[in-house]
């Protein structure tokens, strides 16, 4: 579904139950520095380590599915509370199908945010599907909300917020200042 009006997106927003996020280019800028003993080594953004975390708090479905692999993502994961984490992906498909069935959730009711041609098979099934500013054209023409940030660069934040601002669910009246070290 396209949305024509700012309007028609905020309806959408209360829908959203879900958040599926690809790693490399979405929750960092998809720069990887390879170690001389073959580590990957990624930069997180804290802010969007906050509104992962408050968003596992608050209830939500969140779920990673990457192609990337590596410890330091697992255990960056681990400490934003976020169980659903599928790295080393073959086929990004066939891990959301068996992942929205096994957890009851609807299509529509999904958020991914991808950035590259590896996601455009799950952003054509879910209900909205949205990409950094930085993502591909292909990306960008079948995304219902492009986010004004690049990816790792706060756009996991921004759709994040939106959805959890316009459900009631954004502030939390006693934060946690160490949850934005996680």
């Amino acid at each position: 579904m396209e949305y024509k009006t700012p309007q028609d997106l905020l309806n959408k927003l209360k829908d959203i139950s879900t958040f599926i996020f690809d790693v490399d280019g979405v929750l960092t800028d998809g720069s990887i520095l390879s170690t001389e003993d073959g580590q990957s080594l990624r930069t997180f953004n804290i802010k969007d380590g906050y509104a992962l975390q408050l968003a596992v708090k608050r209830g939500y479905h969140l779920c990673i599915i990457s192609g990337g692999d590596g410890i330091a993502m697992r255990k960056r994961f681990e400490k934003l509370g976020i169980k659903d984490v599928f790295l080393a992906a073959g086929n990004k498909v066939e891990i959301f199908r068996k992942y929205i069935a096994e957890h009851s959730i609807l299509p529509e009711n999904v958020l991914y945010m991808g950035d590259d041609i590896p996601d455009l098979g799950i952003m054509k099934l879910v209900g909205l599907p949205c990409c950094p500013a930085d993502a591909i054209p292909e990306i960008k023409a079948v995304a219902n909300f492009v986010s004004p940030y690049n990816g790792g660069k706060t756009a996991v934040r921004d759709i994040i917020e939106k959805v959890m601002k316009i459900q009631h669910n954004w502030y939390d009246e006693q934060p946690n200042a160490a949850d934005s070290g996680k």
